[in-house]
């Protein structure tokens, strides 16, 4: 089993590099930090292309210590290797490191082999994110989205890279369940809103006299959530079949877009449970 103790080690600044989107694109890989979701993707037979890990910080917990006996059964010595601290602290996205970071590939999250992972079910939502330009919001919609049972995410491509280590923190595992499908044209994105639900297109606006739980959201509907700052594009406006809002008191302009996913979509699972 490697061990690496000196963060000048060249491993160390290719692992550096996959915090950039340009590194992640070149190398078709990305890092999910933490034990909690290395375990998630043992459960889920998913199984990364290396593994980093500091022994120490992991005994220090009784999960950490299960995680450490179980790495030896669950991956090859070749993909196992274990770190310093300062080793660990410099591959790190975080201030105080967790232990473990994992490296996986790109291309073992497509939105098509998620979706064959998933349990069958009826699935009305779908979600586009319109140029979201904020990591800490996407990875929470990504994660509320998850638990909202959406059928697929969509993305632009002005929107923050979704393996972005803020946003794979934020999302809290949800790309391992959630069909994401990133850097889509308007073309193909209206394509597949016609083929799941052609006459409801609902676009979040603030200005829109619409209330969003007026709508009838237990039947197959897409939503569009646009720039935090900018708002929706030329385009959304037009594949929008019409606007919903949520009422705001107290001369509120408007609710954070990650807040305001979670309480559409959440109407949603309320409607369908209420049918």
């Amino acid at each position: 089993m490697t061990l690496i103790t000196s963060p000048d080690n060249p491993r160390v600044s290719k692992l550096q590099r996959l915090h950039t989107a340009r590194g992640r694109k070149k190398s078709g890989l990305f890092l999910m930090e933490g034990p909690l979701l290395l375990e998630a993707l043992l459960d889920a037979h998913i199984l990364p292309q290396e593994v980093y890990y500091q022994p120490e910080l992991l005994r220090r917990t009784a999960k950490g210590q299960l995680l450490l006996d179980r790495l030896p059964q669950a991956l090859a010595d070749s993909q196992l290797t274990a770190v310093s601290e300062q080793v660990l602290t410099a591959i790190s996205d975080v201030q105080t490191a967790q232990g473990v970071v994992s490296v996986l590939p790109l291309a073992a999250f497509q939105p098509e082999l998620v979706q064959a992972r998933r349990a069958q079910a009826e699935r009305p939502a779908l979600l586009i994110l319109d140029d979201l330009a904020d990591p800490g919001n996407m990875g929470t919609i990504l994660r509320t989205a998850l638990a909202a049972d959406v059928a697929m995410v969509m993305l632009t491509p002005d929107c923050v890279d979704c393996f972005n280590p803020k946003v794979i923190r934020a999302a809290a595992g949800a790309h391992l369940g959630l069909p994401i499908a990133t850097d889509l044209a308007w073309t193909t994105i209206a394509e597949r809103v016609m083929a799941h639900s052609p006459g409801k297109v609902l676009l979040a606006e603030a200005s829109s006299p619409h209330m969003y739980f007026a709508e009838n959201l237990s039947q197959p509907f897409t939503l569009i959530i646009g720039n935090e700052a900018h708002g929706p594009s030329s385009y959304a406006g037009a594949l929008a079949t019409h606007t919903i809002t949520i009422p705001l008191a107290n001369h509120v302009e408007s609710l954070n877009a990650a807040m305001a996913t979670g309480i559409i979509l959440y109407e949603a699972v309320r409607q369908h449970y209420c049918k």
